[in-house]
């Protein structure tokens, strides 16, 4: 164990040897008690909470602190690859092994035969080959139940659209929109003589698939979006609010149109409309 901590801390060492080292000895009777407790289920939010934060920092385009959190990150990946190594399933060298074939498979016209594809043909075929995998029962399988629904959406477009179930352009989505709102109206007004939430919920449902698809076709993550837009919704109410408490008044004393009136104010001296 001695020469393995010194393994760790002689910078000969590639960095990538010392951190597959370093788990181990974590792991090990003679490491850390908390790391020695985790399973792969217990780690799950430590998972999700690294990727998000790696997000975060794209999303906010601090993109000083990328490294570090790349870096945690990765210590999850290599976390789940020594459990995996201690119950004798694979290591982190079988993981790296798996990803160069897969990503020499899905790209044939770098490694196979050279062709000038876009950015577009590129990810149609990637959803092609994966399509015809073993592992790929329907050209939709693959996603996570798990992951934002927004998110979802936007990757099940992608998917359709790999194997040529999509439209042509954002005007036509515009119109499949207009149509799946003049649905969800029809079915508010039937709503008012019969308790229907189910129709509505498939309705506004709906919608928001046809939305997610607009942002697709323009190649806008819906999902910053939307973050940005409630950004921008949550900073523009804490004026409203300021002001509302600089008048000495409560909420319960404007009218809903004196409020409309500052939120516009808000809005204006915020340069956006």
């Amino acid at each position: 164990m001695t020469e393995l901590r010194a393994k760790v801390l002689d910078k000969d060492f590639s960095p990538f040897e010392r951190i597959v080292l370093l788990m181990a000895i974590l792991r090990s009777p003679e490491g850390c008690a908390w790391d020695r407790k985790q399973t792969h289920k217990s780690l799950l939010p430590y998972l999700i909470e690294e990727a998000y934060e790696v997000v975060e920092v794209i999303e906010s385009g601090k993109l000083e602190n990328l490294r570090e959190e790349l870096g945690d990150l990765l210590c999850q990946v290599v976390f789940h690859a020594q459990l995996a190594r201690e119950r004798g399933a694979f290591d982190i060298n079988d993981v790296i092994t798996l990803l160069i074939e897969k990503l020499v498979d899905r790209h044939p016209h770098v490694f196979g035969e050279k062709k000038e594809l876009s950015p577009q043909q590129v990810r149609d075929q990637w959803e092609l080959i994966k399509t015809r995998a073993e592992d790929e029962k329907t050209v939709l399988s693959g996603l996570p139940r798990s992951m934002p629904a927004l998110t979802m959406a936007f990757r099940l477009g992608e998917k359709a659209g790999g194997v040529g179930f999509d439209w042509h352009n954002p005007s036509e989505v515009v119109q499949k929109i207009e149509e799946e709102l003049k649905e969800l109206k029809n079915e508010i007004d039937f709503d008012k003589k019969k308790d229907n939430k189910e129709s509505l919920t498939n309705e506004i449902g709906d919608l928001l698939f046809a939305t997610a698809s607009l942002a697709r076709k323009l190649e806008i993550d819906p999902e910053l979006a939307l973050k940005t837009a409630l950004d921008k919704f949550k900073r523009r109410f804490e004026k409203l609010e300021k002001r509302v408490e600089q008048s000495g008044r409560g909420f319960d004393d404007y009218t809903l149109e004196e409020l409309e009136s500052i939120w516009q104010e808000v809005k204006l001296k915020a340069g956006i409309n």
